[in-house]
């Protein structure tokens, strides 16, 4: 199925191993290393970019037994949220080839989505984990902030950048999520939340058959459901983006100076916002997180965890548009827990009654409360079989 997905750019023939995830096939978004062949980020400028060490997240899946079997599809430089800018090609979801996969580790979602792998690595800065696995039907976590090592992972922007595990079911999220931490510890017992915050505040623009997707999950779970409003929340995208593309600008200075053209069009456009953003502004936004880190921490106090959609559309298709403002409203929900310091996972909870198309929600937990998260997770699994379904092709 991959040839109609484009969802591999390299396929690595490495054996597994004994250990807690042997037998489990991994694929690896080509920002992370993977040494034995390029890692390209899906850019021209890397075409023979060849790593001389595994990224510590990939050997830490290797010592346990993983089989990394392919390099995967993504925006080019992880810079997107269609994966349509990659110098692979694009790739496409599985579900339906004429929409996007997400992104901006889109190969990750459909790779797993597809069964072309079990279990994928993704980066995730403002939601490059969490779309993927919405818009293909997967899970997918943004771990808290700093828990899993960035060595051998091609920067975006350091202050919210995270590596995070995709699969079909939360088990297998939560097993790699214990390698790539280096934690011995146990699943937790499956358990339904007793108290769900809605930040009412992100609900006024989704899609109504995303909404009522979304709201029949939220009664799968039977908790008691609780308003929530965070102050600045609505400022999280501003906040995000002026982080990210100063990042971007001083990352990528010499390649814009030199070589503009080699970058794809889309690419370009985005990185090049950056160079206008100044050293006051980006401390500003800097100062402006840390207040809004306090407000969803004090928000989730009285609650188990925050619930929102993952993605407040309908999976586009990947007809050309302004990338600004697509990417402005597909990352919109995810955004803000960009800015949290604890994890979110995104877990798949239906289907778009008038597409068809993958529906999921994210729940959002304090700092290193991982476990909360794969507690609801993997109860909410036992209750439906969303997870279960397969695009028709794979």
């Amino acid at each position: 199925m991959d040839d109609h997905v484009n969802a591999v750019i390299r396929w690595v023939d490495r054996p597994g191993g004994p250990g807690p995830l042997a037998g489990v096939r991994v694929g690896v978004k080509d920002n992370v290393d993977v040494a034995g062949g390029p890692t390209t980020c899906a850019s021209a400028f890397f075409a023979d970019r060849v790593p001389d060490h595994d990224a510590e997240v990939v050997r830490r899946l290797s010592d346990a037994g993983a089989q990394v079997v392919a390099t995967l599809n993504l925006s080019e430089f992880a810079v997107g949220v269609t994966n349509q800018n990659s110098a692979a090609g694009p790739c496409r979801n599985p579900w339906d080839l004429s929409r996007i996969p997400g992104g901006s580790s889109g190969g990750s979602g459909a790779a797993v989505a597809a069964g072309t792998v079990d279990l994928a690595l993704g980066t995730d800065t403002g939601g490059s984990v969490r779309l993927p696995a919405s818009a293909c039907g997967v899970v997918g976590l943004r771990p808290t902030h700093g828990s899993v090592p960035l060595d051998g992972v091609f920067p975006v922007c350091d202050d919210v950048d995270t590596v995070g595990p995709l699969a079909r079911t939360v088990s297998l999220v939560a097993r790699a999520q214990r390698v790539l931490t280096g934690s011995s510890a146990g699943l937790p017992e499956p358990a339904a939340p007793r108290r769900i915050g809605i930040p009412v505040q992100l609900l006024t623009d989704v899609d109504p058959g995303v909404q009522a997707v979304v709201d029949a999950a939220v009664a799968v779970f039977g908790a008691e459901v609780v308003p929530v409003e965070v102050e600045g929340l609505l400022d999280a995208q501003d906040i995000v983006y002026t982080l990210v593309y100063a990042d971007l600008a001083r990352i990528h200075a010499d390649r814009l100076a030199s070589a503009p053209e080699r970058f794809h069009p889309d690419s370009l456009v985005r990185i090049g916002l950056g160079r206008d953003i100044t050293a006051a502004q980006r401390a500003s936004a800097v100062e402006a997180r840390r207040a809004l880190q306090s407000r969803i921490s004090a928000a989730l106090d009285g609650v188990d965890l925050l619930l929102t959609p993952t993605l407040p559309v309908d999976v586009p298709r990947a007809d050309p548009d302004d990338v600004l403002r697509v990417s402005r409203r597909l990352g919109s929900l995810t955004y803000p827990w960009s800015l949290h310091a604890g994890p979110t996972l995104a877990l798949p909870v239906g289907f778009h009654p008038a597409t068809g198309m993958p529906v999921g929600v994210q729940l959002t937990a304090p700092e290193d409360a991982e476990d909360v998260l794969f507690a609801a997770g993997l109860w909410y699994q036992q209750q439906t079989d969303w997870h279960t379904r397969r695009p028709p092709s794979a």
